[in-house]
């Protein structure tokens, strides 16, 4: 049985609905057979909250016009979870992955298993802490992963027709005052920790984007390798049926 690619592709800073439209482009490919491997895109956006499914006016702190004003756009998406932030210093992964295509569920090979996903996600995320002495954990039943009571990587993601997007988001050296804003993740009382406040400091979102990106192949059981050219990545035909 031949093992999975997973492709990565460091994208630097990019807006949010720029990336989300990538998303899609790539994952009506990956299910119609314009792209024959799965992806991961790596980047960093400018100031951005953005409200999940799961999210409830009260998370909002001030409301969505007091986001704008302090700086940042504000988006309601189509993932799961409540509100987070985005920003400078933080590293985004959005897999764009055939679920059953790493993740069967036996019995049913045509579907893939969302638990084993989450915490396949949740592994990667350990394991690139782990790479800069970090020491984080799981903490059911939130998703993410942990310093006592501070999230250092959040977690949402959305599976349409048996393609994930979305992902992750991993505090690299963000300033965490963002957060103060709302209720991250929706999750009363809980904090928000970055590598830089666990102790790894100096690092950007950048060199940090490899090492998060073979975490999560190992995690996946896929082989990483490198997108090239995104241009490259996407067939034409495929291009041209998302743009139609």
């Amino acid at each position: 049985m031949s093992v999975p690619v997973l492709r990565w592709a460091w994208l630097g800073t990019v807006s949010y609905l720029d990336a989300w439209a990538l998303q899609r482009e790539i994952a009506l490919a990956r299910r119609t057979g314009g792209l024959d491997d799965d992806a991961v895109l790596l980047l960093e956006h400018p100031p951005v909250y953005t409200m999940g499914r799961q999210g409830e006016a009260r998370h909002l702190g001030a409301g969505p016009d007091a986001l704008r004003a302090a700086g940042a756009e504000f988006l309601e998406v189509d993932r799961g979870g409540s509100v987070t932030f985005h920003g400078p210093g933080q590293l985004v992964a959005y897999p764009i992955v055939r679920l059953a295509g790493i993740f069967p569920i036996p019995g049913h090979p045509a579907h893939g298993d969302v638990d084993r996903y989450l915490r396949a996600l949740e592994a990667g995320l350990i394991a690139t802490a782990a790479e800069y002495g970090v020491d984080v954990a799981r903490r059911p039943p939130f998703t993410g992963v942990w310093s006592g009571q501070r999230k250092l990587g959040a977690i949402g993601v959305k599976l349409a027709a048996g393609v994930t997007t979305h992902g992750v988001a991993l505090n690299v050296a963000t300033d965490l005052r963002w957060f103060d804003r709302v209720t991250p993740c929706g999750i009363e009382g809980a904090g928000v920790a970055s590598l830089e406040t666990l102790g790894a400091r100096g690092h950007t979102p950048a060199e940090v984007a490899p090492v998060l990106a073979a975490c999560l192949a190992s995690a996946f059981g896929s082989r990483l390798e490198t997108a090239g050219p995104l241009d490259a990545l996407v067939r034409p035909a495929a291009r041209e049926a998302t743009a139609a």
